[in-house]
């Protein structure tokens, strides 16, 4: 699962094999033990929440907003 960003204990990451067909692309976020997943196209989008609070999802959306072309274009290039 390749990590994409690391940012105050928390990883963003997704995974090698994400379905098939291939899920659109979204990106995970994992601190400790709990986990979300963000749809990131048309906008970021939270897609599940397992243990975040919502002031943290907020964040972490913020997060993925500002580094959306990043995210974007690692996923691209790792699934072309």
């Amino acid at each position: 699962m390749p990590a994409i960003l690391w940012l105050n204990g928390f990883r963003f990451f997704f995974y090698s094999n994400e379905g098939n067909p291939r899920e659109p692309a979204h990106i995970h976020v994992i601190k400790a033990v709990t986990e979300a997943k963000f749809w990131r196209e048309p906008v970021v989008k939270l897609a599940s929440n397992d243990g975040f609070d919502s002031r943290t999802v907020k964040e972490l959306m913020t997060v993925i907003r500002q580094h959306q072309t990043m995210l974007l274009e690692t996923w691209n290039d790792y699934f072309s």
